[in-house]
Parts: C-alpha cells; structure tokens; sequence
C-alpha cells in the first residue's frame, strides 16, 4: 500500500509536469507560428485597393465591393474594413505615406488629431486587430483577426483533453487502490492466522466485486476449520475414555485366562472333564476380548464414515466439466492420453462437492497406480440410473485382490513402493453409499491390455 501511495503521488507530481509542458508548447506554436494567414489576407487586400484605384480613378467604398471587383474568394483573416477619402479632414495625400503602415499606429503615436471624421475614422472599434494601409485617394482602416488569436480555442481545447484524461488516470488509480489493494491488504494475514488455529473471529462481511465472494469462501473455510478442531477434540477425548474403558473391561477376562494357563501349566486338574471345562473357560474369556477389540475397530471406523454429505439436485455436467479442467493440463504436463469422451447432461442425487472428490480420488489412482499411459472417462444412463466409468491401462492388480480393494487400509500387491494409507477407494465407497449410489471395480482385457475400471452409479433425480 506504501507503494501504491507514492505511485499516486509521482502520478500527480507527473499529470502536473505535463499539463505544463502542453501549455509551453502550445504557447511556442502560437508565437512561431501566429503571423503567417493574416498578412497574407492584407497583402492581397492592398494589392486589390491598387487594381480598383487604377481602373475606377476613385477610393473603394467597401470591402464587399472589392470582393465584387476582384471576384476573389474573400479575404479569410479580414474581419472589416473602414474608409476615409483625402479631402474629408484628412492630412494632404501627398503626405500620407503609401502602403499599410504600423499596426495599430495609435500605439506609436503618429495618431493626427484633426477633423471630426478623421477623429471617427481614428476611434472606430470592430472585432480583432487593425492595420492602416494609404493609398493614393483614401486612407483604409482594415481589421483582422490573427492567427494568435484564433489558437485559443485550440489550445483551451488541448488544456481540456489533457485536463479530462489526467482525471481518469486519478479516478482509476483510486479505483485500483480502493477496490483492490485496500481488500486486498486486509486480506494478507488471514491465512497465516488461520496457519496458527487462530478460528474464532469471523470475517466481516464485503461486498466487494473482486474479493467479495473469496472473503465468504475464506469465512466458511474458517468456520469449517473451526468445526473440524472441535470434532476432533472431541473424539479425541471420546477415544482416551473408550481406551480407559476397555482397558479396565479387558483386565479381567486376561487374568482369568493368566490363572486357568497358569493352573494348567502345574497341573492341577488331573480329570479331563475338569481340563475341558477350563478350556470353555479359556475360550470364554478370549471371545470377550475378540469382542473388546471389535468396539475398538468399530469406533476407528466411524471416524471415516463421519462425512458431511449434503445432498440435492446436481448436473452431471457440472462435475465433469470440473473434472476435465483440473485434469487437463496436469495431464499434457505427464504425457498422459486423457479423454472425457462425450455424455448426457442428466440431473442426479447426491452433492456436487463429494461427487467431484470421489472422481478426483479414482483418477488420482489410476495416475498413481496404472502405466501412466490412457485414462479415459465415460458417462452414460442406464434406466432410473447414472453411471460414471474411470478407466486405465496398466493394471497390475491380481484378480483374487480385487473385492477387497474397497476395504479400509487395503493395499494391493501391486502398490510397490509407493506410498499411501489404503483408505482412498474405502471413503469412496462410502461416500457414494451416502449419496445413495454405489462404486463397484472391474478388471477387463481389451485388445491385449488389461484395464482397471472404477465405475460409480448414482440414481437421477
């Protein structure tokens, strides 16, 4: 965020630097550049005065009858024009000098100062500058427009352009800052609390576009987290007092048996009726541990069937079209044949989440466990059923393993030296027998490979 503000601040210190710079250069244009249309359009007008004096003998009455007389195409820059003939309070014409003088000559002062009319002629005001051009019958007034003048616009319209997108630059900055790296800084320590079993403080709540629906998923993995700890504390003190319990229970049934070995062993019972009854006995007390040590494997199993199942509608599609872009390129990165091949979209019974982690654990199987050559999924309705077939070749598991290979902590002869716990394909199992479907295991021959097929069956809806 540190870096986010100085970045703001060079931001503006630059929108600054150029706006001034825009200004500078539009300034240096206009004062190289501004004095070029409008001298042409009075050199032109002089030299249309010259022809109309020539031929007419007499002083043009107005700029329009100049236009008339040269049928020119106007003269652009020229905004007026004013006359004052020789004889009308004006000094003498031989006098007068020829050609149009100084700009705005009032500013040198060679202003004259008689005659009423020359006094009007002198102080009549109109749009623009003006220059004096003395001819041989009449002085003429001329007022123009230049080029300066008419770069105003242009450079407000710069000054503007420049102004509207030094504004966007700051509006998206802010949005940037606002929208995402604030958010996104309140977000930065959360999974190191979480790392820490820091459960307990809910995440507020945001609406945010970008880390609005990731803080609600964060929240859950929190409360989910939080919920795990204090189920696993709990059956963690459930097991120390099923431990205690059955260890107190099994005490007894194993001294019994320490006293009946130990009368044997001296042998004290010298009648065989007497030898038989106290191997019932021994026998008794064995079958009362068999049975100890059951409880204990059935609570050990519980833990696994303990999933959250939550089931509803679900498109197989959905689950699929996960599937597949998980896969697909961790697939191409192995050099592994993998294909989805086509399906019908059906509606099934179960929950998308856990339909999703049981195909995930299958293929992560045959990836693990197969040749690392094809694996191919398949999908297709059979009656009021949907069956969903992961298949790969390289199996390598002997027919005699395959009931049990749904069995908690199985593993098969073919696992080698790879690791795992033999749990994958039991939670499976048992996840689909929640869903109310069921998983079932194949091994078949085709075209001289041997394929593993791992097919689930899930009821439509």
């Amino acid at each position: 965020m540190k870096k986010m503000n100085q970045l703001i601040g060079a931001a503006f210190l630059g929108s600054l630097i150029l706006l001034c710079l825009v200004n500078v250069f539009l300034s240096n244009i206009q004062l190289s550049g501004g004095s070029g249309g409008y001298r042409i359009s009075l050199n032109r007008l002089e030299w249309a005065i010259r022809e109309f004096e020539q031929e007419k003998g007499r002083a043009a009455g107005s700029l329009e009858e100049l236009e008339g007389f040269t049928g020119a195409g106007g003269y652009p820059s020229v905004a007026g024009l004013r006359v004052l003939e020789y004889g009308d309070g004006s000094p003498d014409a031989g006098n007068s000098p020829k050609g149009y003088g100084e700009e705005n000559p009032s500013d040198a002062g060679e202003r004259p100062t008689f005659g009423a009319e020359w006094k009007e002629f002198w102080d009549s005001k109109e749009n623009g500058e003006y220059a004096i051009i003395a001819s041989d019958y009449a002085y003429y007034k001329v007022f123009y427009i230049s080029d300066q003048l008419s770069g105003r616009p242009i450079a407000l319209l710069v000054n503007t352009a420049v102004i509207s997108l030094i504004f966007l630059l700051w509006l998206v900055l802010w949005y940037v800052r606002q929208k995402i790296l604030l958010p996104f800084c309140r977000l930065s320590d959360l999974p190191y609390e979480l790392s820490k079993g820091n459960l307990s403080l809910p995440l507020k709540e945001s609406k945010d576009r970008f880390f609005g629906k990731f803080m609600w998923g964060m929240d859950v993995l929190r409360e989910n987290l939080e919920e795990n700890k204090l189920r696993e504390l709990e059956l963690q003190k459930e097991k120390k007092m099923l431990l205690l319990s059955l260890s107190h229970d099994i005490k007894t049934p194993l001294s019994a048996i320490c006293l009946y070995a130990q009368a044997l062993g001296r042998n004290l019972y010298r009648e065989e009726s007497k030898k038989q009854e106290i191997a019932g006995k021994i026998k008794e007390k064995a079958e009362e541990i068999e049975a100890y040590v059951g409880e204990i494997v059935a609570a050990s199993h519980e833990d696994f069937l303990n999933f959250q199942v939550e089931n509803s509608e679900v498109y197989v599609r959905d689950a699929l079209e996960q599937i597949r872009r998980y896969y697909q390129d961790k697939m191409e990165l192995n050099q592994v044949g993998f294909s989805v091949d086509k399906y019908p979209n059906c509606l099934v019974w179960g929950d998308l989440d856990r339909i999703v982690e049981v195909i995930q654990n299958v293929v992560e199987n045959a990836l693990k466990y197969g040749d690392g050559r094809k694996i191919q999924i398949c999908a297709g309705r059979e009656d009021e059923e949907y069956f969903i077939s992961i298949r790969n070749t390289g199996c390598g598991l002997a027919p005699k393993e395959l009931p049990h290979i749904f069995d908690s902590f199985f593993r098969g002869s073919n696992v080698g030296k790879k690791t795992g716990s033999g749990l994958g394909l039991y939670i499976c199992r048992q996840l689909m027998h929640q869903m109310e479907g069921e998983a079932t295991a194949a091994i078949q021959e085709e075209e001289g490979e041997v394929w593993m097929e791992i097919q689930i069956a899930m009821r439509l809806a």
